[in-house]
């Protein structure tokens, strides 16, 4: 268990240092304005944002910065999903921003963790496995999931895990680049990435 503290408190400790390095926010959104723009993204995320099935994330409750920094790496093809490009390349920057305004605004839907999964996925999420080099997923992402805006960590909780588990298999494989998520990822095992996507979607 000491090792156990030990590796979650290194880990908050280097991605809090990390945290210093984001620039300050620029122009703000318009959530009033997003609405508007945001009708074409609601046969897939849903009116409020909160998508129907895993097949799409929840965008309710996210941290607007790390909405738009999404959107912008979809335009750029930094984050390669055609489907995503397609919308996101007639936008401008202040779309990208009143859309992330109005999804930041909305209520995420909580959902519910597996009970068998429940014990091993929040080992993971809080503690790490020291073991195969895991850091804990609470040390970026906080305790309940919900992030850390200033250091663009997203908010976790509540989103499908289906999709959470999708993304974990993207970062494993470096399909989907972030250097300090592909580290994680590419030691964890296919059994423990289920486990923690199912506690994520538990949290609230």
């Amino acid at each position: 268990m000491k090792q156990l503290v030990i590796l979650a408190l290194s880990s908050l400790l280097s991605f809090a240092a990390s945290a210093t390095e984001v620039p300050e926010l620029g122009p703000q959104g318009d959530a009033a304005a997003g609405e508007a723009k945001a009708a074409v993204c609601a046969g897939c995320h849903g009116a409020d944002g909160n998508s129907a099935t895993g097949g799409f994330p929840k965008l309710a409750g996210q941290h607007a910065a790390y909405l738009a920094t999404q959107l912008a790496n979809f335009k750029s093809k930094e984050r390669d999903n055609a489907m995503m490009y397609g919308f996101a390349v007639g936008l401008s920057d202040q779309d990208m921003l009143d859309l992330a305004a109005f999804y930041a605004a909305k209520k995420v839907a909580p959902g519910v963790a597996k009970a068998e999964l429940a014990a091993r996925g929040e080992q993971i999420y809080r503690f790490g496995d020291v073991e195969r080099g895991v850091a804990a997923c609470a040390a970026c992402h906080g305790p309940q999931g919900k992030g850390i805006a200033s250091a663009n960590f997203p908010s976790l909780a509540g989103q499908w895990s289906e999709y959470t588990l999708a993304q974990l298999n993207t970062f494993k494989s470096g399909a989907r680049q972030n250097a300090m998520m592909n580290g994680v990822a590419v030691n964890m095992r296919a059994a423990d990435m289920e486990a923690v996507a199912s506690y994520i979607e538990g949290l609230r």
